[in-house]
This record gives C-alpha cells, structure tokens and sequence, in this order.
C-alpha cells in the first residue's frame, strides 16, 4: 500500500484545521487560501481534498466572504483509517482483498493469502487507532 499525496495532504490538512481550532477557541472557519499557505500545497489541489472531505461529512464548508472550513466533530473522533479509505479507496496491501474485489481463482491452493490478510488486518486496525488528535500531539 502507497498512501497518495491525496492521503498525505488529507491528514495534514485536518490536523491544521484541529490545530487552528484549539487556538481559537471561536466559531471561525478556516479560510482555504491559509491552509494552502501553513502547508505548501497549492490551493487548487486542497480545493480538490477538500471537496471530498466535505462530501463525506469530514468537515463544514461555507463559501463566500467570511467563509472557509471548520471540523465537525472532536479531533479525537476523526480516525486516520477513515480518512484514508475516502482519500485512496482502499488499504488493502494486495488487490485481492479490496472490497468487492473478484473472487480469486487461486484462492484455495493460495499460499500466500493468509499473510496478506494477516498484514491488511494490522494496517486497518492500526490506522483505525489513530486519530487526527494524535497527530497534533506527534510535533
């Protein structure tokens, strides 16, 4: 498994949202252009993130004057597993454990599926552990 720059950009983006918030303790979104700014990513590509957070319930978003975007929820309930599965599709280290992945003709005789299913069992329940609060405390 390769976690993109979709991924990467995801998690860091959130992390300065939370970060942001525990700052300022007010009701203020965030505004896209200083994200972009704090973290190097062009505004175009965290407007593409960001897009898909907000459909998937990761955070609000307002736009227009005085707008920008804000977590719905503690940093503690943000899971790192979940926001990876939005932003890559899917953890899984081999396709044929992807969900909804065709059944493998080679499936029984598979000398090789249990370790992989072993190994797709530590990534999800790691990255299931982590939260986005997490991450701000990793600095």
């Amino acid at each position: 498994m390769i976690v993109s720059t979709k991924g990467r950009y995801a998690l860091r983006v959130l992390t300065d949202l939370a970060e942001q918030e525990a700052k300022n303790s007010d009701t203020q979104r965030t505004p896209l252009k200083e994200i972009a700014e704090r973290q190097d990513i062009s505004q175009k590509y965290i407007e593409a993130i960001m897009t898909l957070l907000s459909k998937n319930g990761f955070v609000d978003a307002v736009h227009g004057k005085g707008g920008g975007y804000k977590l719905n929820r503690k940093p503690e309930e943000y899971k790192v597993g979940d926001i990876l599965r939005v932003t890559e599709g899917t953890l899984a280290p081999v396709a044929c454990l992807e969900k909804n992945a065709a059944s493998c003709p080679r499936e029984k005789e598979c000398r090789t599926i249990k370790m992989w299913t072993k190994l797709d069992d530590l990534i999800e329940n790691y990255l299931d552990s982590v939260t986005i609060k997490d991450l701000m405390k990793e600095l």
